[in-house]
């Protein structure tokens, strides 16, 4: 049974692969002109907010899951306290081709980061090895999310953090009937929020860990105070700070 489970997890991740590298890794972009600008303007936003707005201080070693193109590893490895970044992905072919593209573009410190392919529901790590976890957009896709918390709680040192962003969350007043989390439609190329803000407090608080989930607002000018009231209601963006608990 274990086998069996752990195949059909391995048949959705490459399922997940495949749509991605189709797609050229610009899932919810018009174009590549978009998903450029958006790589060295917009994310790049998100250290910022993450060390001055959620209280970060990013250092040790830190493992990217799930990181497609691996911009956050980019930006994060930019850190002085980072000294090493370990980026893993499902797809070897994105890890070669894809993201030393994004390091050149993004002046990455390459010199502390390793690549390797990985799946997230079993990773090759071993217990408490790393200070932060973190991810972009991944959490949502996994075929067992909870599986995934737990195994990245037990890579986590104690008192280590995941760090994740740009997950989907369903917002309070969407109208249309929210699809079941790990669904067909959870999973379009643009994605389609399948979890709820207390759907993930659950999932977190089941695998070991304690939850801070941050409003995030990276607009500027009268855009940014419309976002803060609308956040939440229309829409949803939140960085989720989670701390492992225990010490094991």
């Amino acid at each position: 049974m274990e086998k069996r489970s752990y195949l059909l997890r391995l048949a959705h991740s490459r399922e997940l692969a495949a749509r991605a590298a189709e797609n050229h890794l610009h899932a919810g972009f018009a174009n590549e002109a978009e998903w450029r600008r958006s790589l060295k303007e917009e994310f790049p936003r998100f250290i910022p907010f993450l060390t001055q707005k959620c209280g970060l201080e990013f250092r040790g070693r830190v493992l990217e899951v799930g990181a497609g193109a691996a911009w956050l590893s980019a930006e994060l490895s930019k850190l002085p306290r980072v000294v090493e970044v370990v980026v893993t992905d499902f797809s070897p072919e994105r890890l070669r081709d894809q993201v030393p593209k994004t390091f050149r573009l993004l002046n990455a410190h390459e010199g502390k980061i390793t690549r390797m392919a990985a799946d997230f529901h079993k990773l090759d790590f071993p217990n408490n090895h790393f200070d932060f976890v973190v991810c972009s957009a991944a959490l949502h896709q996994a075929a067992n999310l909870l599986v995934v918390l737990r195994e990245l709680r037990r890579v986590l040192k104690p008192g280590g953090q995941v760090v994740s962003i740009r997950e989907p969350v369903w917002p309070l007043m969407k109208r249309k009937p929210r699809p079941p989390p790990n669904s067909a439609r959870a999973h379009q190329r643009a994605p389609t929020p399948a979890y709820r803000l207390e759907d993930y407090r659950e999932l977190f608080s089941r695998a070991g860990f304690e939850l801070r989930a941050h409003r995030v607002n990276l607009s500027r000018g009268m855009r940014y105070f419309f976002d803060e009231v609308v956040n939440g209601l229309t829409h949803a963006r939140y960085a989720f700070v989670a701390t492992k608990r225990g010490r094991s």
